[in-house]
Parts: C-alpha cells; sequence; structure tokens
C-alpha cells in the first residue's frame, strides 16, 4: 500500500508543479478518489476517515465501526462484534467505536486499477477547469505563444505553462509564416468549454487585434484622450480605423500614427506590412464617408439613410482613387461607414441630351448583359460609361471580358463628340 499511495503522491506533486493547482484542492480530489472506489467495495464511504498527509507522501485510511453483541451485526461495513472488537483489543465494550486501520493494497490489483482510473479522470477534470478557469476571462487580450505543430487547418500552440492553444488558419493572416519554436502574438478569440473540454482559440486576423497593438503604441488611448471608435480591416492588406480626441489640443491621427509614422511601424511589421489609414471619426455621415474614402476628393454624396446606401459622385480621375487597388478602399470606406457605397464620375456640365438607353443596343449586346446592367439601376449608355468598371464586374455579376467587350461597344456610339 505504501509504495502504491507513494506512487500517486508524487503523482500530484508533478501535476502541481505543473497545472499549478493548489495544495487543498488536489489532497482532496485523492480523498474524493479513495472515497469513490471505498463506496464500490463497501456500499458506502461515511464511516471511513482519510488522512492525506504530502508532506511525508502517505495516506492512512480507517474505518469506524460500531461494536454490537454477538450475533447481532446487520451491517458488517458499519457494525462489529464484541469478540472480534476484542480480538482488536480486549477492553471493548458494547456501542463503543472501533477504529480499525485499513490496508487498501490488500483489496488486489483491480481496487488499485479502479482507484488509479478514477484518479486519472479526476485530474483531467481538474485539469480542464484549471485552462477554462485561465482564459474565460481573458477573450479579447493580446497573447505571445509557442508555435508548436504546424498543420495546414490550424497552428497548435503552447503558453508559458505548456497549455495547447489554437490558431486556425482562418485566423492566420495570409501572409503568416511559422516555424516550430516560433513566438506568435495574437487576441484570445474564444474559449469553448464543451462537455467540460476547453479549446481555446486565438486570432490576427480580428480588429480587436489591431486595436489592441495600438492601444499598446499610443498611451493617449489608455488615457482616455483618444477613443478607436471603428476599425475595418482586410487582414495583411490594408485597415481604416476611425479615432476621436476628447482633448482639443490632441490631434487623434496625429497621435495614433507618430512622427513619420512611428507609432505604427511596429504594427505594420506584425501585420505582414498590412497598410493602415486613420481617420477622424464624426457623426456626420457624409463627412465620415468623405474622410474614409481618403485619398479621393468628393463633389458630392447623395444618401438613402433608410437602406444605408450613398452615391459618391468624383471627377473622372478621382474614381480610382476612392475604389483603390483590387476596390479595397472602396471596400473598407464602406465596412468602416456601414453604408454601401457606389461611386460615380461626376456628369455634370456634360450634354446629356444625347444618351442612348441601353434597349437600343439589343442587336449588339445580349439581352442578359443589357438586363443585368440595368439590375443595378443603370438605364442609358453614359450612366454605363461614367460608372467604374470594377462596379460593373462586382454589381453586375458580369465577367471582366464581357463589361470591356459592353464597354467598347457603347463609347464607338460617342465617338465624334
Amino acid at each position: 500500500m505504501k509504495k502504491e499511495t507513494v506512487s500517486m503522491i508524487d503523482t500530484f506533486k508533478e501535476f502541481k508543479e505543473n497545472k499549478n493547482i493548489d495544495r487543498l484542492t488536489l489532497m482532496s480530489v485523492l480523498e474524493e478518489s479513495f472515497r469513490s472506489v471505498l463506496s464500490k467495495i463497501y456500499g458506502s464511504d461515511e464511516n471511513f476517515d482519510i488522512i492525506v498527509n504530502p508532506d511525508k507522501g502517505d495516506l492512512e485510511i480507517y474505518r469506524n465501526r460500531i461494536i454490537v453483541p454477538d450475533g447481532e451485526v446487520q451491517d458488517e461495513n458499519k457494525e462489529i462484534s464484541l469478540s472480534e472488537a476484542r480480538k482488536i483489543e480486549d477492553d471493548y465494550e458494547l456501542d463503543e467505536e472501533v477504529s480499525e486501520r485499513i490496508d487498501f493494497a490488500k483489496f488486489g490489483r483491480r481496487a488499485i486499477l479502479t482507484l488509479r482510473q478514477t484518479l486519472a479522470s479526476k485530474v483531467l477534470e481538474l485539469e480542464h477547469d484549471s485552462l477554462y478557469n485561465k482564459y474565460k476571462d481573458r477573450v479579447g487580450q493580446v497573447i505571445s505563444a509557442e508555435a508548436y505543430q504546424i498543420w495546414k487547418r490550424e497552428v497548435l500552440c503552447l503558453d508559458e505553462e505548456g497549455n495547447e492553444l489554437i490558431l486556425p488558419k482562418q485566423e492566420q493572416i495570409p501572409a503568416d509564416q511559422y516555424r516550430k519554436g516560433e513566438s506568435i502574438r495574437a487576441i484570445i478569440l474564444r474559449v469553448d468549454n464543451q462537455n467540460n473540454n476547453p479549446k481555446i482559440y486565438l486570432s490576427r486576423t480580428s480588429p480587436t487585434f489591431l486595436q489592441r497593438l495600438l492601444e499598446q503604441e499610443v498611451p493617449e488611448i489608455n488615457d482616455g484622450l483618444i477613443s478607436i471608435k471603428k476599425i475595418a480591416r482586410m487582414p495583411g492588406e490594408r485597415a481604416k480605423i476611425a479615432v476621436e480626441s476628447y482633448d482639443d489640443r490632441i490631434d487623434p491621427v496625429g497621435a495614433c500614427v507618430g512622427v513619420k509614422g512611428s507609432r505604427v511601424r511596429g504594427i505594420v511589421h506584425e501585420l505582414c506590412n498590412e497598410n493602415i489609414d486613420v481617420v477622424n471619426f464624426t457623426t456626420n455621415t457624409r463627412l465620415f464617408i468623405q474622410r474614409s474614402l481618403n485619398p479621393a476628393t468628393i463633389n458630392s454624396i447623395v444618401l438613402d439613410e433608410e437602406n444605408r446606401k450613398a452615391e459618391v459622385y468624383l471627377n473622372p480621375e478621382e474614381v480610382s482613387k476612392a475604389i483603390g487597388k483590387n476596390g479595397l478602399n472602396i471596400k473598407l470606406a464602406s465596412m468602416l461607414t456601414e453604408y454601401t457605397i457606389d461611386v460615380f464620375r461626376d456628369t455634370e456640365g456634360e450634354n446629356v441630351e444625347d444618351d442612348i438607353y441601353l434597349d437600343e443596343f439589343a442587336d449588339e449586346v445580349d439581352q442578359w448583359i443589357i438586363d443585368a446592367i440595368k439590375g443595378i439601376g443603370l438605364d442609358t449608355a453614359k450612366q454605363v460609361l461614367n460608372a467604374p468598371k470594377e462596379m460593373l464586374i462586382e454589381k453586375a455579376d458580369l465577367e471582366e471580358e464581357t463589361v470591356d467587350n459592353l464597354l467598347k461597344i457603347l463609347a464607338s456610339e460617342f465617338e465624334d463628340e
């Protein structure tokens, strides 16, 4: 029994060191495990005393029974006959309590195996509870972890205590590349605890990750002088951040960017060269949309507040700036303002009397193409020619080649102009 018990105590000591579980909890679990097995053997454990001595590395079990007259024992677990009691101590009397030490090892290997299984199960529960309690209130915090296994769909990371954390593929920046042992910074995205099996998920693509990095670099944010109102990200490519100052003396954009970009430089590097635009937040929707489309210069904006749509009119040379490379600028502006933004070339001052309805091109253009264009609110040739090609491709769901052919046909009607 001594050898078996010492082994179990050593196991618990090792677990305590690795999982940071307090001694009282561990000893309680050890006692509970023994009681569980004793209940299966004797039918009840309520008359047993279990004494755990972690300092000496041993454990003692005592069974307490009441002395009854010979021949009147009804429950052998809780009662002992007078004659049997006097074999232990010859001065025992009726109704006294006999406390007898139990050698657990004498119950055989099956009982010891059951005890080990019970202990393993309860230790695992402790480990899961410890992990869940450690992370359940830390969602949204930045953490550094070590890449342990790199798989196709996720990276398995380890924290400073060796706990497993998961960085899914969809939460990684596209340009991220990891090697085993490399340090990874991310935020704690969520903590699942299904069937008491906690899983900690990390993210590097969440807007909150960018927000936490900015909070670390800009003291004015932690001091409450600047507030981050909204963030829109295309991870690894570009991001727009709307900030507001509560002190008229502080320029929130300048404070966040820093002298010559000093404050965002490290963040840009951390996010795989993700370009970061910082704009002043305002509750004036038109002005906010205008700022969000920076660096384009806006002529006018027509709002549909009920459907949260905005038509933005610009000079022809400004349209490409508003849309941005691969449409990133207008997508991020829409995400930041929460308005669907369509940009148009400003036709003010142009001769629109000679415009032609799309239906008149039915001999040269397939009807389904005309219907697709009309479906996004464009009915005439000049309306189509003044609309950005990227918008025609995306909103009308047309191939680029189809749009190019359409624009060529429509433009030929106005070549003399």
